[in-house]
């Protein structure tokens, strides 16, 4: 009987189980995205090849468990047909997830979709130290809790204020949850110190009195696992998706370029030291 190669079942996304020649296939979702198309063709991959039965990750993955090791193959070449693709474990990039952003959350400051698909493209499946997380969320509520991971990407709103548009009903100063927006002798003042670019002012404004730039707040090193660490945040706002990919580009190559194998890149940053990686992230974004 051939030798299993576990390494590389492991790779494609089939994960071993705790019971024998059985195997959990996790299929790659970017930004929490499935067609019907793809859901149909999981539905029946589950009641063919597995119990009948799917696990949906705490990233947004799906998960078929109870896939035997005869039908790997098998099962790949059916979930093709349904466009479905299998994910990846191990040192690698990982999937990117995303919340739902500005195409359909009122709240949403960017298009976290397309932000997720181009990471995807770039990143995917890149060999480094250890695992490497994405997230992308798409407003200061961050339903993706963007600071858990590797790199995290927040959408923000930079405002600023259009004085001939202005009624002054003092809805902007209401809803400011950081008290940034003072209103005095028919002058609206923003503290920009407070300001965390959220753009509730402006969605609120009923004459659109506000300018408003869409950008990026990122954060690096997070970690939700045996270690908990929230991502920090250096660099100023991230105001174009060019000055974005030059950070990420950065971030992945700082750590590919220092990473120890299995050493998480918050260690690998704390190793190295925030002086020297927020310098290279400085360097990137400022291009």
């Amino acid at each position: 009987m051939a030798k299993v190669d576990y390494s590389t079942l492991k790779k494609g996304g089939f994960m071993r189980q705790k019971q024998k020649n059985n195997f959990s296939l996790r299929i790659q979702v970017v930004g929490g995205h499935l067609t019907a198309e793809n859901l149909k063709a999981i539905a029946e991959a589950a009641e063919k090849y597995g119990d009948g039965h799917v696990h949906l990750t705490s990233r947004q993955s799906v998960e078929i468990p109870f896939i035997k090791l005869d039908d790997v193959e098998a099962v790949q070449a059916d979930l093709a047909e349904g466009g479905c693709r299998p994910g990846i474990c191990g040192p690698r990039v990982r999937t990117i997830t995303a919340c739902q952003g500005d195409q359909v959350c009122p709240s949403g400051n960017v298009d976290t979709y397309d932000i997720a698909v181009k990471l995807n493209e770039k990143y995917f499946g890149r060999e480094l130290p250890h695992k490497f997380k994405f997230g992308v969320t798409g407003c200061q509520n961050n339903c993706l809790k963007a600071e858990e991971n590797d790199v995290g990407i927040k959408g923000a709103l930079h405002v600023e204020w259009i004085p001939e548009k202005c009624i002054f009903c003092g809805v902007c100063e209401k809803v400011c949850r950081e008290k940034a927006i003072t209103i005095k002798d028919k002058i609206v003042a923003v503290d920009y110190d407070k300001c965390n670019d959220c753009g509730r002012c402006a969605k609120s404004c009923p004459t659109d009195a506000w300018d408003t730039k869409p950008g990026y707040i990122i954060s690096f090193g997070g970690l939700f696992g045996n270690h908990i660490s929230k991502g920090f945040s250096p660099l100023p706002l991230v105001t174009s998706e060019e000055q974005l990919f030059r950070v990420t580009d950065a971030a992945i190559g700082f750590f590919d370029e220092h990473g120890k194998s299995g050493e998480r890149f918050k260690f690998t940053i704390d190793r190295i030291g925030e002086e020297e990686f927020i310098k290279k992230m400085e360097e990137a974004y400022y291009g």
